[in-house]
C-alpha cells in the first residue's frame, strides 16, 4: 500500500461507465432533478401554510441547499465517482457510517421516481374528466387503481429510456431541461403582468393569521405559532424537496469529462438558477392570484377543488392569462416531473453501482451492458420504486419522508468534508470552498433543523425504513465475505445522532405525535448545539491517513483489478482485503 502522496496522485476509479457528459451535461442533470414536480405544487402549499411568508420560506431554504451545494462541489471535484454521496463517507469513515449513509442516498433516490408519477397523474386527471376517466381522486388525494397502472408504465418507460447509451441520454435529458427551465420562467413573466402587491398580507398580515397543512385549517395566534408554521412549511410544504437534486451531477461523477473542472461548477450553477426560479414562482403565484379568491383566511382558505389548487399554475394561467397559457403549462406538467423521475432513476442505479463498488451490495450491482449502463442496479431501482407506491399514494403523502431521507444523506457531506480538510489536507481540490471551518459544521446544523422541522411523525417512519434497510444490508455482510469489516468504534457517533435526533424531535414543537415539552427557540438551539457536538465527535473519530489511503487505493484499480479482487475468493471462503 502507498503512503503519503496516494491521497494526492490516486482517486477511487469505476469501472465499465463512459465519461461522454460535458459541463452543460452535468448542470442539467442537477437541474432537471430541482425544477420537477416542486414548481407544479410547492408554491401552493408553502402559500396555504405561511401565506405571503412563502417567500422567506423559499429563501431561507434556498440559502441552506445552496451552503449544502457547496459542500458536495468540493467533494465531488475530490473525488468524481458514481454515487458520490454514497461513497465520501465510506472513504472518511469506513463501513459504519458508508453503510449508513450510502443507505439513506439510496432510500432517497428511490423514492423520488415515484413521487414524480404521482405529480403526472394529479395533473394529467384534467385532462380525464371529459371523458369520465379517473386517475387521480381530488375527494380523496389519492391515486386510483388505474392511476396505479399507469404510475407503473411511466417508472418502465423511465427505467428502459435509461437503457440507452450516455451520450444519447444526455441528449434526451437536455431537450428535457431546457423545456422545463423556459416553461416556469414563461409562466413568471405572464403572471408578473397581474401582479397584486396586497395579496402578500392576505389572510391578516405577511406572517398570516391562519395556516392549511394537508387540508387543515388552523389558527396562527401567536408570533411563535406564526414562526413554527414557517420553518415547518421548509420541509412539510415541498420547498427542500424542490430544491433536492443539486448532487444529482455528484452521482453522475464516473461519466462525467473533466470532472475536477465540471463538477463543481455544474452543481453550483444548477442550484443557482433553481433558487432564482423557485422564489420568482412563489412571488408570482401569491401576488397574481386574484383578490376575489382570498376571503379572510386569505391563502389557507382556498377551496380544496378551486383549479388554482388542484393545478396551481396551470390553473392560474388559465384563470387569469389566457386558457391557451394554461394548456402548455398542463403539458409541462407531464414534461417536468417525468424528466425528474427519470434522471432519479439513472442516478439510484449509479448509488447502487456506487455501493457495490463499496462493497456493500453484491457485486452485481456493478454489472455494465455495452453502452455503460449499470443494467442490474437499474432493474433492482425499478423494482424497488413499484414498493414506495403502495404506502404512499399521493404527491404530498410521500414528500415528508423523502425530504428527510434526503437530507440524512446531505447530513454525511459536511461531516465528510471536515474529516478529509482535517486528515487530508494536501489532497487536490479543484475547487475549495470558501471559510470551509465555518461552513461545514454549519451545513451540519442546517441539514439537521430541516430534519428537525419535519415533525416527529415523519421522523419515526424514516426511523422504521431505517430499520428495516440495515437488516437487509446486514443480512448481505451475514453472507458476503468480500464485506468490508464494520469498525463499530468509529461509528458510535452515529448511534448517538440517530437516537439524538429522534428523542430531540419527540420532546420537540414539531409534530404531530411530539410532546411539546422542549419550548420553541430553545428546541432549535438544542439541535444546532447537538449537531456541532456530533459534528466534532464524528470528525475526531474518522479514520486516519493510513486508512483513508487505503480505502481510496482499494477503489482506485481499473477494470481488470477490480474483476480480479471480485474473483479472488468465493462465497463463503477465506475473506478478501477490506475496501
Amino acid at each position: 500500500m502507498a503512503t503519503g502522496t496516494t491521497a494526492a496522485s490516486t482517486r477511487p476509479v469505476d469501472v465499465g461507465l463512459k465519461r461522454e457528459m460535458g459541463l452543460i451535461g452535468a448542470m442539467w442533470a442537477s437541474e432537471t432533478s430541482i425544477i420537477g414536480s416542486g414548481w407544479l405544487f410547492g408554491p401552493y402549499f408553502a402559500a396555504a401554510a405561511i401565506g405571503g411568508a412563502a417567500i422567506l420560506a423559499w429563501i431561507i431554504g434556498g440559502i441552506i441547499v445552496i451552503v449544502l451545494a457547496l459542500v458536495h462541489a468540493e467533494l465531488g471535484g475530490m473525488f468524481p465517482v458514481a454515487g458520490g454521496t454514497a461513497r465520501f463517507p465510506h472513504l472518511a469513515f469506513g463501513s459504519g457510517a458508508g453503510i449508513s449513509f450510502g443507505f439513506f442516498s439510496w432510500l432517497q433516490a428511490v423514492t423520488v421516481a415515484p413521487i414524480e408519477c404521482f405529480a403526472v397523474l394529479q395533473y394529467g386527471q384534467y385532462w380525464l374528466d371529459a371523458h369520465k376517466i379517473t386517475i387521480y381522486s381530488e375527494t380523496t388525494g389519492n391515486v386510483t387503481h388505474l392511476g396505479f397502472v399507469i404510475t407503473i408504465v411511466l417508472m418502465a418507460i423511465m427505467t428502459g429510456v435509461n437503457f440507452f447509451a450516455m451520450r444519447l441520454f444526455n441528449y434526451i435529458n437536455a431537450g428535457i431541461t431546457w423545456w422545463k427551465v423556459a416553461i416556469p420562467v414563461f409562466a413568471i413573466i405572464v403572471l408578473f403582468f397581474h401582479f397584486h402587491g396586497s395579496n402578500l398580507s392576505a389572510g391578516g398580515g405577511f406572517l398570516p393569521k391562519w395556516s392549511n397543512v394537508s387540508g387543515v385549517v388552523t389558527s396562527l395566534a401567536t408570533t411563535s405559532d406564526k414562526l413554527k408554521a414557517l420553518f415547518a412549511a421548509i420541509p412539510g410544504a415541498g420547498i427542500v424537496f424542490a430544491y433536492l437534486g443539486f448532487e444529482q451531477a455528484d452521482q453522475l461523477a464516473g461519466e462525467v469529462k473533466n470532472p475536477q473542472r465540471n463538477l463543481p461548477w455544474a452543481i453550483i450553477g444548477a442550484i443557482l438558477i433553481g433558487t432564482a426560479v423557485y422564489v420568482l414562482l412563489q412571488l408570482t403565484y401569491l401576488g397574481a392570484t386574484p383578490a376575489s379568491l382570498l376571503g379572510p383566511k386569505g391563502f389557507a382558505g382556498l377551496s380544496p377543488t378551486n383549479p388554482i389548487v388542484v393545478g396551481p399554475f396551470a390553473g392560474l394561467t388559465a384563470l387569469v392569462v389566457a386558457k391557451w397559457v394554461g394548456a402548455i403549462l398542463r403539458v409541462d406538467a407531464f414534461i417536468s416531473p417525468y424528466g425528474t423521475g427519470q434522471m432519479y432513476v439513472t442516478s439510484t442505479s449509479r448509488v447502487g453501482y456506487g455501493l457495490a463498488r463499496n462493497r456493500y451490495y453484491p457485486s452485481m450491482f456493478t454489472r455494465t451492458d455495452k453502452n455503460g449502463v449499470p443494467w442490474f442496479s437499474l432493474i433492482i431501482s425499478f423494482l424497488y420504486g413499484l414498493v414506495f407506491l403502495l404506502p404512499f399514494p399521493s404527491w404530498h403523502s410521500l414528500v415528508g419522508l423523502v425530504t428527510s431521507a434526503s437530507v440524512l444523506m446531505y447530513a454525511g457531506a459536511p461531516l465528510s468534508m471536515g474529516a478529509f480538510r482535517k486528515v487530508l489536507p494536501d489532497a487536490n481540490r479543484p475547487y475549495r470552498m470558501p471559510g470551509a471551518v465555518v461552513l461545514a459544521p454549519i451545513a451540519f446544523i442546517f441539514a439537521n433543523l430541516i430534519i428537525y422541522w419535519s415533525g416527529f411523525e415523519t421522523l419515526w417512519k424514516l426511523g422504521v425504513a431505517i430499520i428495516l434497510g440495515y437488516l437487509l444490508i446486514l443480512m448481505h455482510f451475514s453472507d458476503n465475505p468480500r464485506a468490508p469489516k464494520i469498525n463499530w468504534k468509529k461509528s458510535t457517533w452515529l448511534a448517538v445522532y440517530l437516537i439524538g435526533m429522534g428523542l430531540i424531535s419527540w420532546q420537540g414543537q414539531f409534530g404531530p405525535e411530539n410532546s411539546g415539552r422542549l419550548p420553541f427557540w430553545w428546541d432549535m438551539l438544542t439541535v444546532a448545539i447537538f449537531s456541532l457536538v456530533i459534528y466534532y465527535w464524528a470528525v475526531a473519530s474518522c479514520q486516519n491517513r493510513e486508512e483513508m489511503e487505503a480505502a481510496i487505493e482499494a477503489q482506485g484499480g481499473g477494470k481488470e483489478d477490480w474483476e480480479a479482487q471480485l474473483a479472488e475468493t468465493a462465497w463463503g471462503e477465506e475473506e478478501t482485503p477490506a475496501a
